[in-house]
C-alpha cells in the first residue's frame, strides 16, 4: 500500500490550488509574443514576487527524444502528475523503429501476413509531418520502405495533413516528401499510393469525443471512399488553398484520391489490415474504436470491414485501446493522484472538453477512471464546436466558477485546473485572438485568487509547454518571416521551445520555506511541491521539490 511521511510544514487550512494555463510560455520579447502583448496585471504582479522560477517543458525535461523537440500537453500533463521523468511515444517509437524490434512483434508479422499471402492492401492512417508531437514522417517512410522490403505489394496511405505542430501551410514538403518514397518504391513493381486525406481538425483527429463528426468524415475518407475526389493529394491540397483563400493545412476538407474513371484507388476492404501510426493517444482513440467496436452507435459506419487494425502504441491503458498495437507505451505507475488516494485526500480535477483528458487521463499517468471513486471528483465543462479563434475566451470563465465553488466547499485539499486558452488559440495562429486568450486567463485569475484567499489557500501557476508566446515564424537569420506569396507575416501554430512559469501564491506566507535551487526544474519538479504544500514528504523517486522548509 502506498503511503506518504508528513513533513514539517503545517499545511494552509484551505486548499493547493494547481492552475496550469496550457500553451503559456515565457519567449523572446518580438512583435509576434502575445503573453507580452497581453494586458496581464495579476501575471505581471505575480511574476515580480520572490516565488517566481521557470521550468522547462520541452525535449528530455519530459521524456522527448532531444531537446531540439516541443514540449506537448500530453508529456507535459504525464510530467506533472507522475514527477517523474518518462521516455515518451516518440522516444520509444524511435528507438524501436530504430533497433528493428517493431518488426520482430507478432502484431506487425500478423499484420503482412495476408497482404502477402493474398495480396490484400496494408494501409497506414498517419499525421503527416516531424513535429513529433502526434507523429514523425520519419517512423512512416521507414515502415513503408519495410514493407516493400517484406514483399508487400499493394500499400494505401491516408495521410492527416497537419499545419498545427508544424509551419500552418507545410503540407506540400510533407507530401513531396511522401510522394518520393513512394515512386521509389513503386519502381520494384509494387502499387504504393496516397489513397485519402484531410486537415486533422476537420478528419479524424477529434479527441475526448468533443465532435464525432470529425472522425466520421475520416472514416468516409478512409474506409468508404466518399469524400471529393482528386488525382493527387498535391491536386487536393492546391484546389482547396485556392477556393478558401487563407485556409491553413490543419482546417482542409476531406479527400479521396481516384483514378481516371473516378473510382477511389484505397477504400480499405475485408482482409486488409491497418496501421494507425500516430503514437500519441488522445486524438487516435476515437478513429480506433471506430474501427473495433461491434457495438458502434456514434454515426453510421455504413460497413466494418473485417481488418487487423493497429496502433503505433496502446492509446489507453485502461481499456486497452487499441486490442493491438507495435510499441509498448510507457509505464508511468505511482502518480501523485495515486498517493493522495491513498491517503484519502480529496481531489478536483477540471477542464473543458478539450483538455479534460490532460488533467485526468494523461495526469494520472495515462490511467482511465479514478484510483478512488470517494475522494476524486472530476469536472468537465463541454467545450465549443467552433474554431477557437472566433471564440478565444473558450470556457475559461466557467471553469473557474466551478473552481471557485470548490474552493469555498472545503470539500477539496487539492483542486487541480487547466486553462486551454493559450494553447487552443495559439494553435489558430491568430495573433489578436491568442491575446485575447491571455488576457482571459488573467481576468479569471483576478477572480479566483481573492477566493483561494479567502479559504486560506495556496496557488500554484504554471503551465504545460509554450505556444502563444511565438505567434510569428522566425527566418534562418533570427528575423520574423515574410510569406514570400501574400507578403504577409508567417504564423506560427506549432508549440515552443520555451520554459513555463511557476509562481506560488501563498498569501499566508511567512518563510516557512523558500524557492530551491533545483538544477535544470522542469514540470516533473511540481507534483513534489504540491505534495510538500499538502505537509508531505515526496516519495523518493520523485524529481526534488522546487522548494525548501526552513
Amino acid at each position: 500500500m502506498l503511503k506518504l511521511q508528513k513533513n514539517k510544514f503545517t499545511k494552509r487550512k484551505g486548499p493547493v490550488v494547481l492552475v496550469i494555463m496550457d500553451g503559456v510560455g515565457l519567449g523572446p520579447d518580438y512583435d509576434g509574443n502575445a503573453f507580452n502583448h497581453a494586458r496581464k496585471p495579476i501575471l505581471a504582479d505575480l511574476m515580480k514576487n520572490s516565488m517566481f522560477t521557470k521550468l522547462k517543458a520541452h525535449g528530455t525535461a519530459v521524456g522527448l527524444p532531444s531537446d531540439d523537440d516541443m514540449g506537448n500537453s500530453e508529456v507535459g500533463h504525464n510530467a506533472l502528475g507522475a514527477g517523474r521523468i518518462f521516455d515518451q511515444g516518440a522516444k520509444l517509437v524511435q528507438k524501436a523503429i530504430e533497433s528493428g524490434d517493431i518488426y520482430t512483434t507478432h502484431i506487425w508479422k500478423e499484420l503482412i501476413q495476408k497482404p502477402l499471402s493474398d495480396g490484400t492492401a496494408l494501409h497506414f492512417i498517419s499525421l503527416l509531418s516531424d513535429g513529433n508531437v502526434h507523429s514523425n514522417i520519419s517512423h512512416l517512410l521507414k515502415m513503408l520502405n519495410r514493407a516493400s522490403e517484406e514483399g508487400i505489394k499493394k500499400v494505401r496511405v491516408h495521410i492527416l495533413l497537419d499545419g498545427r505542430d508544424v509551419p500552418e501551410t507545410s503540407a506540400l514538403e510533407y507530401v513531396e516528401t511522401l510522394e518520393n518514397t513512394l515512386s521509389q518504391i513503386n519502381t520494384k513493381g509494387y502499387d504504393y499510393k496516397v489513397a485519402s486525406g484531410g486537415g486533422r481538425m476537420i478528419t479524424t483527429m477529434d479527441r475526448y469525443e468533443a465532435d464525432w463528426s470529425i472522425v466520421e468524415r475520416g472514416w468516409q475518407a478512409h474506409v468508404l471512399g466518399e469524400a471529393r475526389g482528386f488525382k493527387s493529394a498535391k491536386e487536393a491540397i492546391e484546389t482547396y488553398r485556392k477556393e478558401t483563400p487563407g485556409l491553413t493545412d490543419q482546417y482542409l476538407p476531406s479527400f479521396t484520391i481516384v483514378d481516371d474513371s473516378g473510382k477511389p484507388v484505397g477504400t480499405i476492404e475485408d482482409g486488409d489490415s491497418v496501421v494507425l501510426s500516430n503514437f500519441r493517444g488522445d486524438r487516435a482513440i476515437e478513429i480506433s474504436v471506430a474501427f473495433e467496436s461491434d457495438n458502434f452507435t456514434k454515426f453510421d459506419r455504413k460497413r466494418k470491414p473485417k481488418v487487423l487494425f493497429a496502433g503505433m502504441m496502446e492509446y489507453d491503458g485502461d481499456l486497452h485501446i487499441p486490442s493491438n498495437y507495435l510499441v509498448i507505451p510507457p509505464s508511468i505507475e505511482r502518480p501523485i493522484s495515486e498517493y493522495l488516494a491513498a491517503e484519502g485526500v480529496s481531489q478536483y480535477a477540471i477542464s473543458e472538453t478539450q483538455k479534460f483528458g490532460h488533467v485526468t487521463y494523461f495526469w494520472n499517468g495515462n490511467k482511465s477512471g479514478k484510483f478512488d471513486e470517494k475522494t476524486e471528483t472530476y469536472f468537465e465543462v463541454p467545450s465549443d464546436k467552433i474554431t477557437f479563434d472566433q471564440r478565444p475566451w473558450m470556457k475559461a470563465a466557467e471553469i473557474t466558477d466551478n473552481v471557485i465553488e470548490a474552493v469555498k466547499s472545503g470539500k477539496y485539499p487539492f483542486i487541480r485546473l487547466n486553462y486551454a486558452n493559450g494553447d487552443m488559440v495559439g494553435h489558430t495562429g491568430d495573433m489578436e485572438a491568442a491575446v485575447i486568450a491571455m488576457e482571459t486567463v488573467d481576468i479569471c485569475l483576478k477572480r479566483l485568487l481573492p477566493e483561494i484567499k479567502a479559504a486560506g489557500g495556496i496557488a500554484l501557476l504554471t503551465a504545460d509547454h509554450g505556444n502563444l508566446d511565438e505567434m510569428y515564424e522566425f527566418d534562418k537569420s533570427g528575423a520574423v518571416k515574410i510569406d514570400k506569396k501574400t507578403g504577409e507575416i508567417a504564423r506560427r501554430t506549432a508549440h515552443t521551445l520555451n520554459p513555463v512559469p511557476f509562481i506560488i501564491y501563498d498569501p499566508e506566507f511567512k518563510n516557512e520555506y523558500s524557492l530551491s535551487d533545483v538544477k535544470d526544474a522542469g514540470l516533473a519538479n511540481v507534483a513534489a511541491t504540491i505534495l510538500n504544500l499538502l505537509g508531505y514528504e515526496a516519495p523518493e523517486d520523485y524529481n526534488k521539490s522546487l522548494i525548501k522548509i526552513n
